[in-house]
């Protein structure tokens, strides 16, 4: 099916599944959590652990690196708790200033080393900051990423989608509404989740990191700054339990401040869409920001794809271990 097809059936199917979002809407954004009223904020505590184990034999040392939250003008962070077997400290990535724990293990290892960052968070309702800790990283936001290339069909893409014109506002909801017509939350099949951008524009679904990897690349095709934003989704209508995997989205520049876009969830909840564009809820915090990074201390293996899992390497090697990993909330009152 072509792309004009494909989203005029798109457009078909939205319009039908956001019937019974106009007719509940207030109830559909009040168990969202996005918009409650009373409560721009959530606060709750998380648990994230690491454990090593099966580190293969005549091994030596162990390092591993495992991404901390910072405060910024969406999230305060207190409570800050590390315990990790071995060597650790602190330490803050160079380009887009992402804070992480560094932990060293020697020989003789025993048989599961844990590694637990705990810390507590008060997350708000966002409708735009005024800076952004990886502005820093200046004219990297206005380039492509490994798995990221501004690619003939990214700027052919972005050229259509921002035909009429206008600020960085006008360029941003042109491309958001263009990610929304050509990719579908899908993740099925195989490709997927790894933020790459060939693969988005070929098979036209995948994850928040497909999506939010085409919107910053086109982004910066039309000289948008736009960064990549990963952490944790915490549920709603739950005040305590289990984080399966990642949440991740997109900041852009409009020349005085910095906007969040969260296209994947507009696909899921097409009577969001305006809400997505500009505004992202409190049911969530950030872990780091940007792609392809070199760790700190440097790891010996390829730049990092994007931070929000524990990286390890064996004796200066990737691998050579497994990461088993856990993510636990509990709502404070």
């Amino acid at each position: 099916m072509g792309t004009s097809a494909r989203g005029q059936l798109k457009s078909f199917m939205n319009l039908y599944r956001a019937i019974p979002l106009v007719l509940l809407s207030s109830l559909v954004l009040f168990a969202a959590g996005c918009r409650a009223p009373g409560s721009p904020s959530r606060s709750f505590h998380f648990d994230y652990i690491a454990r090593i184990v099966g580190i293969a034999a005549g091994a030596q040392k162990v390092d591993i690196w495992i991404p901390v939250p910072q405060n910024d003008e969406t999230q305060k962070i207190t409570n800050l708790e590390i315990k990790a077997p071995g060597e650790h400290r602190l330490t803050t990535e160079k380009v887009y200033g992402n804070r992480m724990v560094y932990a060293s293990l020697g020989a003789p290892f025993p048989e599961e080393a844990e590694v637990r960052v705990s810390f507590d968070v008060e997350r708000r309702e966002v409708s735009g900051v005024s800076s952004l800790r990886a502005a820093a990283a200046g004219e990297r936001l206005l380039a492509g990423d490994r798995m990221a290339p501004i690619s003939d069909e990214v700027r052919k893409r972005a050229r259509e989608a921002s035909a009429r014109g206008g600020g960085a506002v006008e360029v941003a909801r042109g491309l958001y509404d263009r990610v929304l017509e050509d990719m579908t939350y899908d993740k099925s099949g195989k490709g997927w989740g790894r933020g790459d951008v060939g693969h988005a524009c070929a098979i036209g679904q995948g994850n928040c990191s497909d999506f939010h990897t085409l919107f910053i690349a086109m982004a910066r095709s039309r000289k948008v700054p736009a960064v990549f934003e990963i952490g944790f989704p915490i549920p709603t209508g739950k005040t305590e339990g289990r984080i399966g995997g990642y949440h991740c989205w997109a900041w852009y520049a409009d020349g005085e401040s910095w906007k969040p876009v969260d296209i994947s969830e507009a696909d899921k909840a097409p009577g969001k869409t305006e809400y997505f564009f500009g505004t992202i809820c409190r049911n969530r915090f950030s872990m780091s920001a940007g792609r392809d990074l070199v760790l700190e201390p440097e790891q010996q293996g390829d730049p990092v794809n994007f931070f929000i899992y524990p990286y390890a390497e064996v004796d200066g090697k990737p691998g050579g271990a497994k990461v088993e990993r856990s993510f636990t909330f509990r709502d404070l009152n």
